[in-house]
């Protein structure tokens, strides 16, 4: 366990249910050998403390830019137009967390569409990975994934939990899947779909603190459960621990471009 080295994909550790112990708890990622968190952004307000978080541990955070679709409302347009200004800065490694979200309000739904699309844009233009939210949308976004692809997408299909086809489907387009604490609940499709897909493309997150695996569901999610994500692997996959950690690991370099 020593040897090996993780990276958690997608954590909000600037989220306020972090402020009392947060160098606490990516100390305790860095103890079982997380080494690397990227870091989705939400909306406007979700910058300055997600800069500050990668400002002060620059060798292991990494920030991201991006409109959550469940944040696009009637002002998504000039929210977009204040974050495509900063687009290029280096800081950021990706963009995102976009995407489409079918489950809480479909008040915005053609906007969030359409926010995503620019989005994707701004992606095939930086050369940057794209990380996506698909909650109750995955057919959708994997629609609106293909009619943008151009050879310049890439990037991660956050929190798949969708059947063999949609797997293939993603993977062809050229994206990762994003793997975290859902597979170890028992009401997860993807459990039977991740066995007949590459691990080539898995990458492994946590979406701290949200969907937080067992043993400790129930609790809050953070990136020092990324090794229990790994272990729930090794079974559904019947793949040691050891390679789960080696190439997944190896997969979020490439995607995300990082400094190893």
């Amino acid at each position: 366990m020593k040897d090996l080295s993780f990276i958690d994909t997608h954590a909000h550790l600037y989220l306020d249910v972090f402020n009392e112990d947060r160098d606490r708890v990516l100390q305790n990622a860095l103890d079982v050998n997380v080494q690397k968190i990227v870091l989705p952004n939400i909306d406007q307000t979700s910058l300055t403390g997600m800069l500050e978080l990668q400002k002060k541990f620059p060798d292991h955070c990494y920030a991201t830019i991006g409109l959550h679709p469940c944040d696009v409302k009637e002002n998504f347009q000039s929210v977009l137009d204040d974050f495509q200004s900063q687009i290029e800065n280096p800081v950021f490694v990706a963009i995102g967390e976009c995407g489409t979200d079918a489950y809480w309000d479909l008040t915005y739904w053609e906007e969030q569409k359409t926010a995503f699309s620019i989005q994707m844009e701004w992606a095939k233009s930086t050369g940057k990975p794209i990380i996506i939210h698909s909650r109750n949308s995955l057919e959708e976004n994997i629609k609106l994934v293909r009619s943008a692809q151009d050879g310049r997408l890439t990037g991660v299909f956050h929190c798949f939990g969708g059947n063999e086809e949609e797997a293939r489907q993603i993977i062809d387009l050229g994206f990762y899947l994003g793997i975290g604490g859902t597979i170890s609940y028992k009401k997860n499709q993807a459990i039977d779909a991740l066995p007949k897909i590459p691990i080539e493309s898995i990458v492994l997150e946590t979406d701290s603190p949200f969907l937080t695996p067992v043993p400790h569901r129930g609790k809050r999610n953070e990136p020092a459960f990324i090794p229990h994500i790994a272990d729930h692997l090794t079974k559904i996959l019947d793949r040691s621990f050891e390679e789960i950690a080696n190439s997944t690991t190896s997969n979020a370099f490439n995607l995300f471009k990082l400094i190893r």
